[in-house]
């Protein structure tokens, strides 16, 4: 009898443990997923939703799913944008939404890394030309550049495809720059950054999770012959990533930001090549 009531309560104590262990495991992912929508996006759900600051180094696990709203909000703005105008000024509209949404924050990280690595020599060059806050001949070409191409690609892309590859596109070209993230050191020190924050390297069971919310889209929406479109932007991030490790040794958010807006650039220009010729 003695030993059947320690029997029972030990096992009420396990679940007990288990319960409370799951329940704060479940509310630092939600802190962990909020503190990524507040970073990434304009969304301001730090205002409804107190975030400790601890949760901000571990968001990189969910960029790829913040994607999910950046992408799907662009996705949703160019299909109504499509009803209203034509298909080129519903396009740049769409992006302008995207911009609002994230505050421009991926694309100021793609003008620095255009003017630090094309007027900087040193590592000490590029850090420094990253981190001002003027803009450069550089950056400004680069980015009328970049844009030039990015809506002429979009516009090029069958109309009835073009919503479904934006969904795609954003997550995918996220979890490729998380992955260059975990393998590379961050260039500077936690009190040079403009964040102040350093994130944590990924477990493998969050590489897998970053995975899932990057890829999932991708593989529902898009036909399998569309699925090639992913080799382009795989060899740009190995590029850039032996290129970004040669030059200063590691990433900033600048860079992040930069790699993830030419990744899916990238995919764009291989989905426009395969729906033009191979469809």
């Amino acid at each position: 009898m003695i030993y059947l009531l320690i029997y029972e309560n030990l096992n009420l104590n396990i679940l007990l443990i288990i319960n409370r262990l799951s329940t704060n495991v479940m509310k630092s992912i939600l802190y962990q997923l909020a503190a990524a929508i507040s970073f990434f996006t304009r969304i301001p759900l730090w205002r409804i939703v107190d975030i400790p600051v601890k949760h901000y180094s571990r968001i990189i696990c969910f960029w790829p799913l913040t994607g999910w709203i950046t992408g799907g909000i662009t996705a949703l703005a160019l299909f109504g944008f499509s009803m209203l105008f034509p298909p080129f000024l519903a396009i740049i509209l769409a992006l302008v939404v995207r911009l609002l949404l994230t505050g421009g924050f991926h694309e100021d990280g793609l003008s620095d890394f255009i003017d630090g690595f094309g007027g900087g020599r040193t590592k000490a060059d590029i850090l420094r030309i990253m981190k001002d806050s003027q803009v450069g001949s550089y950056a400004l070409i680069g980015m009328i550049v970049y844009y030039l191409i990015l809506v002429t690609t979009l516009d090029s892309i069958p109309k009835q495809l073009v919503v479904s590859v934006i969904l795609a596109a954003d997550p995918f070209s996220k979890l490729l720059t998380v992955l260059m993230m975990n393998f590379l050191p961050y260039a500077r020190t936690e009190s040079e950054s403009k964040s102040k924050t350093l994130y944590d390297k990924l477990t493998f069971g969050r590489i897998l999770a970053a995975c899932l919310s990057g890829l999932i889209l991708l593989v529902v929406l898009l036909k399998p012959l569309f699925w090639f479109a992913t080799l382009f932007p795989i060899v740009l991030i190995l590029f850039l990533y032996f290129y970004i490790r040669k030059r200063i040794g590691g990433y900033t958010g600048d860079i992040c930001g930069a790699t993830a807006l030419l990744c899916e650039l990238g995919f764009y220009l291989s989905v426009c090549v395969i729906s033009i010729h191979f469809s």
